[in-house]
């Protein structure tokens, strides 16, 4: 039995590929998932076949659009493991989250549970969830962080930072700032 070697795409398949995820990142931040598949192959300037041959659902889609975003959020979450300081790490991360999520709409909702799927090559979501409660429970030890805190608060956090969507998109960083640094200070023991 012969092994069979990665096909190369031709270099015009390439570069529909790379217009489909460019356009679904774009369509994805500015929009969020509503956005129809249809859309995505205007603005990419690909028939719907094209798309469809490459990407067969919208998950498989999101999944690929979002997966600079899913290993930025391992990122963040493996420095503030790696702080001295456990709160400060906790922070960080708050921070860093709320950050990425304002950049993106579609990204939030995917993490929210459009498409959990998306967001969660399940294992690497379950290690992202696991380190965020090992640094929870170091903060938590040295009594920086609230001891009523639990996991599901971020996720209710997260939900909540969803609404500045609604702001103009120049006010959107700064309001995101603010609503990060109004968490620590509500998860703050």
């Amino acid at each position: 039995m012969k092994d069979r070697l990665p096909q190369k795409l031709r270099a015009d398949a390439e570069d529909n590929r790379e217009r489909i995820l460019a356009s679904a990142r774009t369509l994805f931040a500015s929009e969020g998932l509503a956005v129809s598949m249809r859309e995505i192959a205007r603005h990419a300037g690909v028939g719907p076949a094209t798309l469809y041959r490459r990407y067969p659902t919208k998950q498989a889609l999101a999944t690929a659009a979002f997966a600079e975003q899913v290993r930025a959020c391992e990122e963040i979450v493996e420095e503030g493991l790696a702080a001295t300081d456990p709160w400060q790490g906790f922070c960080l991360v708050i921070e860093r989250i709320c950050d990425l999520h304002v950049r993106n709409r579609g990204f939030t909702d995917a993490f929210l549970a459009t498409y959990p799927d998306a967001v969660d090559s399940s294992a690497s979501r379950e290690l992202t969830l696991k380190s965020v409660a090992t640094l929870a429970r170091r903060a938590k030890a040295r009594g920086q962080l609230r001891r009523d805190f639990e996991l599901s608060d971020l996720i209710i956090m997260l939900t909540a930072h969803r609404g500045l969507q609604a702001s103009t998109p120049a006010r959107r960083p700064a309001a995101s700032r603010r609503f990060a640094a109004l968490t620590v200070q509500a998860f703050s023991a």
